[in-house]
């Protein structure tokens, strides 16, 4: 049975009490040793008060993101039974501009889809393999789907969610991609910088209010040990190495990030 917070008390003092005992009675010349002097703490300061706060942003950049996805249906409200390969057509059908021209962004990517008769993975079906994963918290596996959007090296990364008994686009974001992960409620994408040693790690986590996910951690961490470091034992700590944590079943290329880690529910389609 679990201890009472005053039995946890109990035990942590009986655990500290002889270790105290045992420092007065030894024979060292006694008494404390100094570590050094503590820096002093300083807090946050506030820079240009006389500017007045402003009231909206400057820039729309979409931070709520949500998209009924047209012409797709969800089979008994599950979604894994919704054919990926037809929703990225969904997709590239509703953006009928977005087809000429050179850097037009879905223009060689629609004419691969024709080699996904067989799903995600297969030939040159650019659909990568799907992830599944309650995203949401509802006791209900989300989607998780990626593209490439050819020629260039973006790929982008879409989720969804099933909400009145429609597919819901809930997050899409396009970039280089250098690794993805799911953590718990969250999905985070890591991108190479033009800065070299350092990376973008960008993390989108599910806000119930807004029933999106939402861009909760924007950072740019160093991927490696300082090139110019006069103490390389420090260095080392600031180092970030991948482990492949992402468990899917049938899904490819999920690398994690320094933190959080994905546990073994997270599974393909």
């Amino acid at each position: 049975m679990p201890l009472s917070r005053p039995g946890q008390a109990a035990r942590r003092l009986a655990v500290v009490a002889p270790l105290l005992a045992a420092a007065v009675g030894c024979g060292d010349a006694g008494g404390l040793e100094g570590a050094g002097p503590t820096p002093t703490a300083q807090g946050p300061a506030r820079l240009w008060p006389e500017l007045t706060p402003a009231s909206s942003p400057a820039f729309e950049i979409g931070e709520v993101n949500t998209e009924v996805v047209k012409g797709v249906r969800v089979p008994g409200d599950d979604i894994r039974r919704v054919d990926p390969v037809r929703i990225v057509r969904a997709e590239i059908a509703g953006n009928p501009d977005d087809f000429d021209g050179p850097k037009a962004p879905y223009r060689d990517t629609r004419r691969e889809m024709a080699d996904c008769g067989r799903g995600p993975g297969h030939g040159k079906c650019p659909v990568l393999r799907p992830y599944y994963r309650d995203l949401t918290g509802d006791g209900h596996d989300d989607l998780t789907l990626g593209f490439p959007l050819l020629p260039g090296k973006t790929t982008a990364v879409r989720v969804y969610t099933v909400e009145k008994h429609r597919l819901v686009q809930v997050m899409a974001w396009e970039d280089a991609l250098s690794g993805v992960e799911l953590a718990g409620r969250s999905l985070v994408i890591r991108s190479p910088s033009e800065v070299a040693g350092y990376e973008y790690r960008l993390q989108w986590t599910w806000d119930r209010d807004q029933k999106a996910m939402l861009l909760t951690h924007d950072e740019m961490l160093r991927t490696g040990p300082r090139p110019h470091s006069r103490h390389p034992s420090s260095s080392a700590g600031g180092s970030r190495s991948a482990s492949p944590n992402a468990s899917p079943t049938s899904s490819t290329s999920v690398s994690s990030t320094p933190s959080p880690t994905v546990s073994p529910s997270a599974s393909g389609g």
